[in-house]
């Protein structure tokens, strides 16, 4: 391969995670990302080991780079060793990925288990900007029922790197010099598979026919963006919470709040705040959930949401368990205390624990914490503890630009799609949104103004496949696949071994 080859290559990876990340909220536009994994399988044909590590490596910067960006919020080098660590992810499955009749599969199998691998690692997964938030407006999207996030992302990688291979067949000929007939009919049987998981996706159960509805109002008091908690008074949050919630008008089944809309140096349950909390979920005869923080000692806090009756007293709560690191909590504080500055992060979040279902007099609900959001194994927890509603009361206010709520509203779309239920996102300055068990938002508020959302939507007891199985089949497939390619390629060798020594 000529340098100038090597060059084209190298920027074909490169190109290809930029366009993965430009199908991403807020740029959003699907296409791109199946175009991108084509893009990346083209620049890998031909090339050898330190090719593909390379390829793998950039296709990762492209996407990556962009799609975390939001991340540099906290700290440029948490952001930038976030980056390479999960680009390594990537390279390495280029590393592995092999040749023969069965690549394409392979290939999108081993993309798949990196994006599952960025998901849970480091720090218990940092999934932001993954290729799965970029489908939600394309037909791919109803894999989700199947299989969840990591079944949309492999659907995705299988007709993407189906794609780059037909378009690169001719060169996987050149140099292989066997069976083009077979290995053509190999990525046209991965586009055919593709296209039954999307319509079997769509017949799929949804979560079924609604059990009742629920008249609701979603609380997003406005403010400016781009301020950290240092820099934002927390009376003031409260205070608008509270100006907006004036405008509720009864009959209203469920208020819900933001996270934290309520911060507190003292127990909720003796504080004016609650007292408060509790006079308005009396006075609108509502149940009213709200997200509080609770200073615990001088190092650390607790991120809760807090559920009133329409009588006032304190029903149910539940504590975030997926903290963001370098945002709620700082793992490893005292080694990267020597690398960055902390100060913005004085405390850490303490873990919460249990399935996330809080039970109130509207209905029993599965709540997810604003960055638990990301993770769907929150969301099947509660829906399969029963909760019949999804709420997510968030806070994306630190972010000047829209890139964190908007992918943050993509995967509410996610979830609503993987467990079959109605979801309210509410955040103190957007996006708050009200998204049906389809995926598809049926009302969503401007960033930065006040704003109170009514909606009326509804209580499920269906399951979805995904809720019933989780990752386990698709995770499966994807290794199955990657064992099957490389068993493929190893009984080649073999054989080409045994022809050279009968000559």
């Amino acid at each position: 391969m000529t340098r100038r080859e090597k060059a084209l290559r190298c920027l074909g990876a490169l190109g290809g995670g930029v366009l993965v990340a430009l199908s991403i909220p807020p740029f959003g536009f699907w296409p791109l990302g199946i175009v991108g994994v084509a893009s990346l399988t083209w620049a890998l044909t031909t090339q050898r080991l330190a090719g593909r590590v390379l390829a793998g490596l950039l296709a990762g910067f492209g996407q990556l780079l962009i799609g975390l960006a939001w991340a540099d919020k906290f700290t440029f080098l948490g952001y930038m060793v976030l980056v390479v660590l999960q680009s390594a992810m990537f390279a390495l499955a280029c590393a592995l990925a092999p040749g023969g009749l069965a690549r394409v599969p392979a290939l999108a199998g081993l993309l798949t288990l990196a994006e599952w691998a960025r998901d849970t690692w480091p720090f218990g997964g940092v999934p932001p900007g993954g290729i799965a938030l970029g489908q939600l407006g394309g037909p791919l999207a109803t894999t989700a029922r199947l299989g969840g996030s990591v079944g949309l992302a492999a659907a995705t990688y299988l007709a993407g790197v189906a794609l780059g291979d037909l378009a690169s067949s001719h060169r996987w000929r050149a140099n292989e010099s066997r069976r083009p007939g077979i290995e053509l009919a190999g990525a046209l049987s991965a586009v055919v598979f593709v296209i039954v998981l999307c319509v079997w996706g769509g017949l799929a159960p949804d979560g079924g026919p609604a059990l009742r509805s629920l008249r609701v109002a979603l609380v997003q008091g406005g403010g400016r963006r781009g301020l950290s908690d240092l820099e934002v008074s927390p009376s003031s949050v409260y205070t608008a919470a509270l100006r907006t919630t004036q405008r509720v008008r009864p009959p209203v089944d469920l208020v819900l709040w933001p996270e934290d809309a309520v911060a507190l140096d003292q127990p909720l349950r003796t504080s004016p705040e609650s007292a408060q909390l509790s006079d308005l979920a009396r006075r609108l005869h509502t149940t009213l959930l709200a997200g509080v923080t609770e200073t615990v000692g001088a190092t650390r806090f607790r991120n809760e949401v807090v559920a009133y009756s329409p009588s006032g007293a304190i029903v149910a709560e539940f504590e975030k368990v997926h903290r963001v690191p370098f945002g709620e909590y700082v793992p490893w504080r005292s080694f990267f205390s020597h690398l960055a500055n902390l100060q913005a992060i004085p405390r850490d979040a303490i873990a919460g624990h249990g399935s996330g279902l809080m039970t109130t007099p509207a209905g029993n609900f599965a709540v997810l914490v604003s960055y638990e959001v990301f993770f769907p194994d929150r969301g099947r927890s509660g829906v399969r503890a029963g909760g019949q509603l999804i709420l997510v009361p968030t806070n994306t206010s630190s972010y000047s630009s829209e890139q964190a709520p908007a992918q943050e509203i993509a995967a509410s779309r996610l979830q609503a799609i993987e467990e079959g239920r109605d979801l309210l996102q509410a955040a103190p300055t957007g996006y708050s949104a009200v998204i049906d068990n389809h995926g598809d938002v049926l009302r969503q508020t401007p960033l930065s103004v006040s704003s109170v959302l009514t909606a009326t939507v509804a209580l499920r007891d269906g399951t979805t496949l995904y809720t019933r199985f989780g990752d386990a089949p698709p995770l499966c497939l994807a290794l199955g696949a990657v064992v099957m390619g490389w068993a493929l390629v190893m009984r080649a060798r073999r054989r080409e071994a045994r022809e050279k020594r009968e000559l």
